[in-house]
C-alpha cells in the first residue's frame, strides 16, 4: 500500500520470518496516510526487548519502556535511519502526569494501540492491511484532534500531551475535538508538572509550524498560555489605541498580528517578534485628562523580560543571546538623516547575523500594527544597510594589515602598527581612502616620511 525505504521493508522481512507480530505505529503511519515523508519510525510487537536484540544485534536497549534502537545504515549518510521498536505494553500509575510507574507486556496491538495519545497516532500498519481501533483515518480526513478515550484520562497520564495537541493542530492545520479541547483548559495547571525542556521543544515546533498563529491563540483559549508564558497572555488586558498613537489592537493582540506577518520561519525570529513588545505590560500609563497612552522604556523592560524567558524556556547559548537582541533593538531608529556611522552602530549592536531576523520583526510590527507594509523611508534604511556594509566594520576589514606594516616600515611589533592602522582605519570610514589595497599600502609608505 505504502512504498517504504528499503531498511523498513528489510525490518517487516526478519520479524515476519521468525514468527513475531510487526507493525509500523504512531506518527510515521500518520504521514504516510497524509502522504507525507516520515521523519520517524517507529514499531511494536509482540517480540519482547530480549528477542529483538537477538535478531539485531547492532541494536540498543537502555530503559524501562520496552523500547530497543536500532541504527540502520544505508549507501548516502543522509538516508541512515533509527528506528525505534517497542514492545506490546500497557502502562499505569503516573503520579508525576508524565511517566508510568508501572508498566507491563501487553497481549495484543489493541491494547498497545488503547494506551497511545491521540487517534491519529494510534493507528498501524503491517505492510498489507491498516489497523485502525479508534477512527484514527476518520480524524484525519475530517482534521480533527482527538484523544484516545477519555481525555481527562490521558491528559493525567501524561501532562506534555496537553501542549502536544496544539502542537500537532498548529503542524497540521487541524482542530481540537470539542472534549479534549475542554479537558486542555479543565487540565491546564497540569502543564507546571513538565520539565521545561519538554515544553520549549513542543513551544518552539508550535512557532515553526504552518499555522503558528493558531497555536498561540490556541494556547490562550485553553488557558496554557497562561501557565507557559504569563507575560504574554496579560498584553491582551493591555490597550494602545489612544490618541497620538497609531495602533489598532491591544498589546497581545498586536503581538500576535505580528507573528502572523514574520516572514522567516526561524522559530527563535518568531519567538522574539511574538514577545517584541513584552515590557509593554509593566511600563503601560495613561493620562487620565488626554487619554494617552505611554510605554516609556518598554524596550529596556522587555529585554530583561526576554531574559527571564529564555532562562526559563532553557533555551541555548546561542538561541538565548538572539532572542534577547533581537527584542533589546527592535524599535530601531529608521530615518532619511541618519550618517553611516549611526547605521554601523546599528549594524554592530544587532550583528551581522541578525540583521534578516531583525527586519523582518520589524517589518512584521508594522504589519502587525496595523500600518502600511512598506514607506520610502524603510525602503531607504534597507539600501543604506546594504550599502553601508560594502565598508569597513572594524581595523581587520581593512585591504592592507599588521604584517604589511611591519614589512613596509621594517618595525617590529608593537603599539606604532595598530596606532597607523587606526590612522588608516579611521580615514577609510571617513571616506578620505578608500579600502583599496594599492593606495592603502601607498599610505603605509608615507609614514615613513612622517
Amino acid at each position: 500500500m505504502f512504498k517504504l525505504p528499503e531498511q523498513i521493508n528489510n525490518i517487516f522481512k526478519v520479524f515476519k520470518k521468525n514468527g513475531f507480530e510487526i507493525y509500523l505505529v504512531g506518527g510515521s503511519v500518520r504521514d504516510l496516510i497524509l502522504k507525507k515523508n516520515p521523519t520517524n519510525w517507529d514499531f511494536t510487537t509482540n517480540a519482547n526487548p530480549q528477542q529483538i536484540q537477538h535478531l539485531f544485534p547492532q541494536s540498543f536497549y537502555h530503559n524501562d519502556y520496552g523500547t530497543v534502537s536500532i541504527p540502520l545504515e544505508s549507501k548516502s549518510q543522509e538516508n541512515s535511519i533509527i528506528v525505534e521498536i517497542t514492545s506490546f505494553r500497557k502502562e499505569s500509575n503516573y503520579s508525576d502526569f508524565r511517566h508510568p510507574e508501572k508498566i507491563s507486556w501487553a497481549k495484543t496491538l489493541k491494547e498497545d494501540l488503547a494506551r497511545r495519545d491521540f487517534t491519529i497516532n494510534a493507528i498501524a500498519y503491517d505492510k498489507k492491511t491498516i489497523i485502525d481501533y479508534y477512527n484514527g483515518q476518520k480524524d484525519l480526513n475530517d482534521k480533527i484532534i482527538r484523544t484516545v478515550g477519555d481525555p481527562d484520562k490521558r491528559f493525567r497520564e501524561d501532562a506534555l500531551r496537553l501542549i502536544r495537541a496544539i502542537r500537532f493542530a498548529s503542524q497540521l492545520g487541524f482542530f481540537i475535538e470539542e472534549n479534549t479541547r475542554k479537558s486542555i483548559e479543565k487540565n491546564a495547571s497540569l502543564i507546571s508538572k513538565i520539565s521545561w525542556e519538554r515544553i520549549r521543544d513542543e513551544f518552539l515546533k508550535i512557532l515553526a509550524s504552518n499555522h503558528p498563529v493558531e497555536g498561540i491563540l490556541f494556547l490562550r483559549n485553553t488557558r496554557l498560555l497562561k501557565y507557559i508564558l504569563p507575560e504574554l497572555d496579560i498584553c491582551f488586558s493591555i490597550p494602545q489605541k489612544s490618541p497620538k498613537r497609531h495602533h489598532i489592537y491591544d498589546v497581545g493582540t498586536h503581538l500576535v498580528m505580528a507573528l502572523k506577518h514574520c516572514s522567516l520561519p526561524d522559530p527563535i525570529t518568531r519567538f522574539a517578534t511574538l514577545i517584541h513588545d513584552i515590557g509593554k505590560a509593566p511600563t503601560f500609563k495613561k493620562d487620565e485628562k488626554t487619554g494617552l497612552i505611554t510605554f516609556y522604556n518598554h524596550e529596556v523592560v522587555g529585554t530583561k523580560i526576554a531574559q527571564k524567558i529564555a532562562e526559563r524556556f532553557r533555551l541555548s547559548n546561542k538561541q538565548k543571546e538572539k532572542l534577547i537582541r533581537l527584542v533589546q533593538y527592535h524599535q530601531f531608529t529608521v530615518s532619511e538623516i541618519q550618517t553611516d556611522k549611526t547605521i554601523k552602530r546599528f549594524i554592530r549592536n544587532i550583528g551581522k547575523e541578525y540583521l534578516d531576523d531583525i527586519m523582518a520583526l520589524r517589518f512584521a510590527d508594522r504589519l502587525g500594527s496595523g500600518a502600511k507594509p512598506d514607506s520610502w523611508r524603510f525602503k531607504l534604511f534597507r539600501k543604506r544597510l546594504i550599502e553601508v556594509q560594502q565598508e569597513p566594520f572594524k581595523i581587520t576589514d581593512l585591504k592592507v594589515n599588521g604584517y604589511d606594516v611591519m614589512r613596509i616600515l621594517n618595525i617590529k611589533p608593537g603599539p606604532k602598527v595598530g596606532q597607523i592602522l587606526k590612522e588608516i582605519f579611521d580615514k577609510v570610514t571617513e571616506k578620505k581612502l578608500p579600502n583599496e589595497r594599492k593606495i592603502l599600502l601607498k599610505e603605509i609608505k608615507k609614514t615613513l616620511k612622517i
